[in-house]
This record gives C-alpha cells, structure tokens and sequence, in this order.
C-alpha cells in the first residue's frame, strides 16, 4: 500500500487514517463483537498477509509471535489482540501491518482492514475515561463512522511498553538551563507527556503540559489576555512551544500557522516533533514557521534546541 499525504494542505487540519479491525469471538461474557481501531497511514509500510506465526515458548512476552523478512528489515511482529487483553477470533487468514516509526519497523498483527478515511483533527475525539481502561490508555482518540467507533492507538506506547530503550536515552537532557525558562508543551501521548516532563524538569524548564492542539491554543489566548491585563508581554508566561505534530481537535501544524499569525506570539520558538520526520514534513513545518523540528528517538535533544531559541530571541 503507498503511503499518502497526511495532510492536503499544511496548517488544513487533516489526517488520513486506516482502519482495521479485531474480532472477538462469542463467549459466555457476551456476543461476538469487531473491535475497530485506526492508525496513521503516515506510519503505514505496507498491508500483508499473515505467514501463520505462532507464539514462541521463549518469548518475553505473550504479544510476540516472532520475525519476518520484509524488504532490508527484519521485523518482529505483535499480536495486537493479545497486548491490548483481548481474545481475537482464530481464522485461516489474519493481516500484518507494517509499520515505520520512530526508527523502528514493525509488524501488528490483526483480523482484517477495511479502508482508509481522511478526516479533520477536529474530528478525532478525545477518548473517554472508559476507553482509557486499555492498558496504558494507548487510545488516543476516538472518530465516529457511521454505526461505530474508530479508536486510534498510539502505537509508540505500545512499542515503548515492550522495549523501553525505543523511547530514547532520556536519562540526562542534552543541557540545562542557567535560569528557568518557560515552555508550553503539547503531546496526545501519556507515554510521551511523561518523558517531556521528567527531560524538561531535569533541564531546569518550567513547564505546562497540555493533551492537544486545541487545549494550547486556549492556554495562549488565556496568557494573552492575562498579559495585557497586567501590561507584560507574553514571553513573560511562555518563551517557547514544543508540540507532537498528530493530535486530536487540532494538529501541531495548525497551531504554529496560529501563532504566526498572532501579533503577540509571532516570534515565539516553535519546536515540532513528530515519529519521523520526513522530507515532506519537514516542509511543511517550514511552511508554516517552525523554528525547529525533532523526530521522537531524538527528543532528549529538546533542551538544548529549546535553550538555544529562547537565548537567541532574546534582544
């Protein structure tokens, strides 16, 4: 399957998603049910057919059903159902999808796909506390199709969860600070807002942390008004904005274009970090004025990019 744009227009708020399913078979608990689940096409390689892997006795954990050669990678392969506790139907034929990010190429197996939908961040829901009961709270969002519900998993929590060494060398940040600076940051990710705050903390940054796009926004127009209600200005209360890229209600992409186009927060930093960071995304982050751009493996360089904005906008 080709990958396709993630968004048609940069600062547009949009994503394509791919849509898969997980069956769960009758038991005394109840009928028989599809799971929908969704991830970004973005991280998507390719859709293929299972070879038949079974769980090795040896493996450190259930969810592993071994490797496959695939292009120049060998890839191990998750069995979805199993890490997220649930029972999935045995048939002939289950489905493999390939996934690339983070630097890391994996395989998530599944019962079937069904297709690929573009729809507005604004769109993606944020998940109920129900839908959090998941382990780890890896649905971060939710999108309403017809007679379901599409949850989206954040796939990095998963990895992460299985091998911690893929969420970065977060140990020691990459520099600290010679007074505390002040930053907003925005990520969907539990997995993800924990690391920032503990490499960001250790960094001597002050820092409010927020789940979305949306919720950024609402935190600056507050700090606007506060600022001019007390007559400072705005990097008083915030000197830089560090965002994942995807996230539900509004994208990193479209809070930057927001902030640009404000007349007191136009030359505040933006870093954006996405899972990879590609040619095109690094355009569009361009496009739209960010000042940096991370991919996750490489978050523990925040600091010292964060640092060197902030140092450098100052007169």
């Amino acid at each position: 399957m080709a990958k396709t744009d993630i968004l048609l227009e940069t600062g547009t708020n949009e994503l394509e998603i791919l849509e898969f399913y997980i069956d769960i078979p009758a038991s005394d608990a109840g009928p028989a049910e599809r799971c929908h689940f969704g991830v970004n096409v973005a991280k998507v390689m390719q859709v293929i057919e299972s070879p038949n892997l079974e769980h090795p006795e040896s493996a450190e954990h259930p969810c592993f059903m071994g490797t496959i050669p695939l292009r120049n990678h060998i890839l191990p392969v998750l069995d979805l159902a199993v890490w997220l506790g649930l029972e999935r139907n045995n048939q002939k034929y289950d489905i493999v999808i390939v996934t690339e990010f983070s630097q890391t190429v994996s395989g998530f197996q599944v019962s079937g796909v069904t297709e690929i939908h573009r729809v507005g961040w604004q769109q993606v829901l944020s998940p109920d506390k129900f839908m959090s009961s998941f382990k780890d709270s890896c649905i971060i969002g939710i999108v309403e199709r017809e007679d379901r519900f599409i949850q989206l998993l954040d796939l990095e929590s998963i990895l992460a969860d299985l091998d911690p060494t893929l969420g970065g060398n977060l140990s020691e940040p990459s520099a600290v600070a010679s007074e505390a600076y002040t930053a907003l940051v925005c990520d969907d990710s539990p997995t993800i807002r924990a690391m920032l705050e503990k490499i960001l903390t250790s960094a001597n940054f002050r820092h409010t942390i927020v789940q979305n796009g949306e919720e950024a926004l609402n935190t600056l127009i507050k700090i606007k008004e506060m600022a001019q209600q007390e007559k400072r200005p705005v990097k008083d209360y915030v000197e830089i904005v560090i965002s994942d890229i995807e996230m539900p209600r509004m994208d990193g992409f479209s809070l930057t274009k927001w902030i640009r186009k404000d007349e007191d927060f136009k030359d505040t930093p933006v870093i954006l970090y996405s899972s990879i960071i590609t040619k095109e995304l690094k355009h569009k982050g361009e496009s739209v004025g960010a000042n940096e751009q991370v991919s996750k493996p490489d978050l523990h360089l925040l600091p010292a990019k964060a640092i060197k904005l902030i140092e450098g906008a100052r007169p």
